[in-house]
């Protein structure tokens, strides 16, 4: 009991960085920790409450033969009074020494590991309250390398990252929790004449060394989450897409990423008018190859953007919505476990369709809200509406259901309260959330006594809201904020039409993508050879331009064992490696059969090597379920 009532004396003393109503606060110095029950990380085997990392300092060098980074790591400590040692998280970094300020040697102790969580490091500090870990990291399941054949240039060789949620702990020595904010630099060295970007500010220009490399130096000066630093290395160029905005790319790629990218100063400026000043400098994004495991990363001042958003039409715009959003809440105000995951996804996607709306108009917000919707509907019909992932709040330990939950139940969640209080009382809450939290971390606990204190008038309205069900029960609260119907009035008549007739939409050309989604996910699901040839003919399905509706027809045409369009599914999963595309083709695939798996199991052959970690694990427990 004395540890814990000195962790919280520990945890309090880091707190004094609330805000007024008025004014957003400064960027508080160390971020506070939180010591409630419910903000207790068991995914990390840090103390923070003990001893906690506050600023990682990071020297590295690029190895692309051997696949490595290697280098050093300080790492600045704050404990309490006599606290002599800290626990960092490691899962698979190889540790050669760790010494003092001063150079003295340190004594260090690698435990045993635990499956999904890698080691403890236990560090021997004594008083001091700054270390340098000499290390190494091969084959880290964060950093995926590219051959040049796996780029667009075809020419030099790729690094990006991937760190959420607990894989940065497999290149960098740290504590690798979102409750344990730092702050971070990094000097990063690579060949030339590869260019690097990290989820900080560059300073300066890079460095000319005598050896044909160049060292790059990066900043990130305000608090965040272990998770959110990231680094890629490349051969990218700048194309400048206003004041503050910008994107890199692989020179074959970047005019259409700028274009596509266009409207994002736009969609900045509309994120601030909502709910206050961006606060993180400058918002630039790179489109990485197609092997990045998901559409978007929102690491600070550096989005990380698939190249499968681009559709030459601006449609897969609310991908760049939502990451800009997380810029508020995610790395602004972060979860502090992982059970919490909503609080940054679902505020997001709340946060993202009023974007979408401000830029876009309010129809195709209207449409995308409706497609969340239906996902969510979708995903309660398969697991239940009784399952105890499909609460907001989950003990992070369970299977995670999707995206339906954390993504659109929470998005739905906040439509419900603003379209119960209003949208004027709604935003003044939100942004005084935002603002009272900024840089700090935060619990489903806080978000519903801060609406109890900051948003309820009364007992009925608070009956009325339904909180605490919307965060802690299964299912969805019978007060939910439907979607307008009238959102895909034509579409679902199209539908119904073609379900009837095989009569399908003569305007196809001119729906929106939302609309040509929604009816290739609602159409019926066994189709013959003949319909679905028809199908592909008249609306083009497999020469479309956008991925998220090629995706629905290739999903479509392997359920109904569809020879034409194996080829080209084949030639899809060779080609992409975001995971919300590949998990479920190779899941349909070995749905079905032996025909379907003796495809599934050549083309993974072939591609798994190409894959991030976090889609091979996604397709293994397919594959490997046999």
């Amino acid at each position: 009991m004395r540890i814990l009532a000195a962790a919280l004396t520990f945890s309090l003393s880091l707190a004094g960085c609330t805000a007024t109503d008025d004014a957003a606060p400064d960027t508080p110095e160390v971020a506070p920790i939180l010591t409630s029950e419910d903000a207790f990380d068991d995914q990390t085997f840090a103390q923070p409450q003990v001893a906690r990392v506050t600023h990682v300092s990071l020297d590295l060098e690029l190895d692309f033969d051997d696949k490595s980074v290697a280098g050093e790591a300080v790492l600045d400590i704050q404990a309490q009074d006599g606290a002599d040692e800290i626990v960092l998280d490691n899962d698979g970094y190889r540790v050669a020494s760790i010494t003092d300020g001063e150079g003295k040697r340190l004594r260090y102790e690698l435990g045993a590991e635990e499956e999904g969580k890698g080691r403890p490091l236990t560090v021997q500090i004594g008083d001091a309250r700054q270390i340098k870990v000499t290390y190494s990291a091969t084959d880290a399941d964060a950093l995926q390398w590219l051959s040049p054949e796996q780029t667009a240039g075809g020419e030099y060789p790729y690094l990006f990252s991937q760190g959420q949620a607990t894989l940065n702990r497999t290149w960098i020595p740290t504590q690798d929790s979102p409750g344990i904010r730092q702050t971070w630099d990094a000097r990063i060295v690579a060949p030339a004449p590869l260019d690097v970007v990290m989820s900080g500010l560059r300073k300066g220009e890079a460095e000319e060394l005598d050896n044909g490399k160049r060292a790059f130096e990066f900043e990130m000066d305000k608090p965040v989450a272990p998770y959110l630093i990231a680094i890629a290395a490349g051969d990218i160029d700048f194309r400048s897409l206003g004041p503050r905005t910008g994107v890199w790319a692989e020179p074959a790629v970047l005019d259409r990423a700028a274009e596509e990218l266009s409207d994002t100063e736009a969609l900045v400026d509309a994120a601030e008018e909502l709910y206050g000043p961006y606060r993180w400098g400058r918002y630039d994004m790179i489109v990485l190859p197609p092997a990045f495991p998901y559409g978007g990363m929102e690491n600070p001042v550096m989005t990380f953007l698939t190249p499968t958003f681009i559709a030459g039409d601006k449609s897969n715009n609310g991908l760049i919505a939502h990451e800009l959003a997380h810029s508020w809440s995610g790395n602004l105000v972060t979860n502090a476990v992982w059970g919490d995951g909503w609080l940054n996804e679902g505020v997001t996607s709340y946060f993202e369709n009023r974007i979408v709306e401000a830029v876009y108009g309010k129809k195709r917000a209207e449409q995308e809200a409706a497609l969340a919707y239906a996902n969510i509907e979708e995903t309660l019909a398969e697991v239940g509406e009784d399952a105890p992932g499909t609460a907001l709040h989950t003990d992070g330990k369970g299977e995670l259901i999707g995206s339906a939950i954390a993504y659109d139940k929470g998005a739905y969640f906040l439509r419900t309260v603003e379209k119960i209080v209003g949208r004027d009382r709604f935003d003044a809450w939100l942004r005084q959330w935002f603002d009272n939290h900024a840089f700090q971390p935060a619990t489903s606990a806080m978000l519903l006594a801060d609406m109890e204190e900051n948003l309820v008038r009364d007992e009925q309205e608070a009956e009325a809201l339904m909180l605490r069900e919307w965060i802690y029960e299964p299912g969805l609260p019978a007060n939910v904020a439907k979607p307008d119907p009238k959102a895909f009035a034509e579409v679902d008549n199209a539908v119904n039409a073609y379900a009837r007739n095989d009569i399908l939409p003569t305007n196809w050309e001119g729906w929106t993508s939302a609309e040509r989604q929604r009816f290739l996910d609602n159409i019926p699901k066994e189709r013959s050879d003949e319909q679905l040839a028809t199908l592909n003919r008249e609306l083009g399905l497999s020469e479309t331009g956008n991925n998220e509706e090629l995706f629905l027809w290739l999903e479509l045409a392997l359920a109904n064992r569809y020879e034409p369009a194996v080829a080209q599914a084949e030639e899809f999963l060779a080609r992409i490696g975001r995971a919300k595309f590949v998990r479920p083709l190779f899941q349909v695939l070995w749905d079905q059969g032996e025909w379907g798996r003796s495809i599934a199991r050549d083309v993974y052959e072939e591609t798994r090597a190409g894959y991030h970690a976090v889609t091979r694990g996604g397709v293994d427990r397919i594959v490997e379920g046999e």
